[in-house]
């Protein structure tokens, strides 16, 4: 079909597209200077495009003389598009239009004792019911979904699209997660991808690593991980495994991920609260807080919630708990600077979100002990990071299908 008539006249409309996408509403004269096609050329093509519902009229350009012109603009609402998180304790699901403008968000518990008891049937439900609702709520349909990224704390195998480790909360969920299963409970185009790397490329695309060539996300939660993309890309390596970092091994032989993760740093906090030494001893030595306050709320009903909310009320020993972690933190940001080099970290998760605690301590360890000392800041999008990716990519792939299509 390559050189026919047809085959060029579909290439001159993703041609004009491409040109509408990026500079925003333009008239048939504008686009004709933009792209160089001919003014009969552009019209031929952009009827045919309105046909097709993707670009729309707007109205007459408000040129002060002659005719005023018909401006025209790329329809971000023919489509939508679908971002889904599947963490270990919840559900975010963002609905975009084709712009990446996200129009609707909502958050549901992961129920992972019963998707457990009921197997991969349930959650698969569970996710549809979501989606559900949430076009229910928008007053949408499936014909008008043409894609879902889908976000998942494990690694997927890039061949298979099998879901090879997963973190521990969702274990044994795999095949329920994988590509395979969810193509086959969505009807839809569905894209299967790390979590991590969704978030990464989200920050790149509208979060805080807009415009650098080499930067890490590095994400501390239920698990830990790091999605790193150079000059827009992601860095992917030998079976996806690229930024596996919770299998680095600490200097006493443990996974990176035992010591970083919500776990971890809940063990580090209970065996430093010693009620029968530690807080006594902080007691004797006149600080200002009441220690039954603070063995109540960090230790018999210790988070890493109630921890971070300590140290932002000062309290020492949270204080000094967290300063341990942090060296730990540092430790992995050392390991992971001077191979990469990277010119950004960007710390997120349900832990490393902690920016206002986890900053200030981090940001002094690098300026005194990095060789190699890359900005260091937190996540702009915080929870709706790996939401935002999935998005990116589901547009991506949307807008692929779209161009396919027309050359078809």
């Amino acid at each position: 079909m390559a050189g026919t008539p047809q085959y060029m006249r579909n290439l001159n409309e993703n041609l004009i597209m491409d040109a509408l996408i990026t500079q925003g509403t333009m008239s048939r004269a504008d686009i004709s200077r933009q792209t160089g096609l001919s003014k009969p050329t552009v019209s031929l093509a952009v009827e045919h495009l309105i046909d097709r519902n993707l670009v729309r009229e707007m109205g007459r350009a408000d040129n002060a003389q002659g005719r005023k012109a018909t401006l025209i603009r790329f329809n971000e609402t023919a489509y939508y598009v679908c971002g889904i998180d599947i963490g270990a304790t919840r559900i975010r699901i963002a609905l975009s239009d084709l712009n990446g403008e996200i129009i609707a968000y909502r958050t549901h518990p992961m129920v992972v004792q019963e998707a457990h008891e009921q197997a991969e049937a349930t959650i698969l439900e569970l996710l549809r019911s979501h989606m559900n609702e949430l076009l229910d709520e928008n007053h949408l349909n499936w014909d008008q979904i043409q894609c879902i990224g889908f976000g998942i704390p494990g690694v997927v195998l890039p061949d298979s699209g099998r879901i090879h480790r997963i973190v521990d909360p969702l274990a044994g969920l795999e095949q329920a997660f994988s590509l395979e299963s969810l193509s086959g409970a969505f009807p839809c185009e569905v894209i299967l991808e790390n979590d991590v790397n969704l978030a990464a490329l989200g920050e790149y695309r509208s979060g805080a690593a807009a415009g650098y060539n080499l930067f890490v996300f590095f994400s501390i939660g239920t698990g830990t991980g790091a999605g790193i993309m150079v000059h827009g890309q992601l860095l992917r390596g030998l079976g996806g495994l690229t930024g596996e970092i919770a299998e680095m091994l600490m200097e006493d032989g443990r996974r990176l991920e035992e010591v970083l993760s919500a776990d971890g740093l809940m063990q580090l906090a209970k065996r430093h609260l010693n009620p029968h030494d530690e807080l006594l001893a902080v007691a004797d030595s006149g600080a200002d807080f009441n220690v039954d306050v603070v063995a109540d709320d960090l230790h018999r009903h210790l988070t890493p919630e109630k921890l971070f909310e300590a140290a932002r009320n000062g309290e020492v020993i949270a204080l000094d708990i967290l300063q341990q972690y942090s060296q730990m933190i540092a430790s992995a940001l050392r390991q992971v600077s001077v191979v990469l080099a990277p010119d950004l970290i960007v710390l997120g998760g349900g832990v490393g979100g902690n920016g206002d605690v986890l900053l200030p301590l981090l940001r002094q360890i690098i300026s005194e002990q990095f060789p190699v000392q890359p900005q260091l800041i937190c996540s702009k999008l915080g929870e709706q990071a790996v939401v935002t990716g999935a998005v990116q990519v589901a547009i991506q792939q949307t807008m692929l299908n779209l161009q396919q299509e027309a050359l078809e």
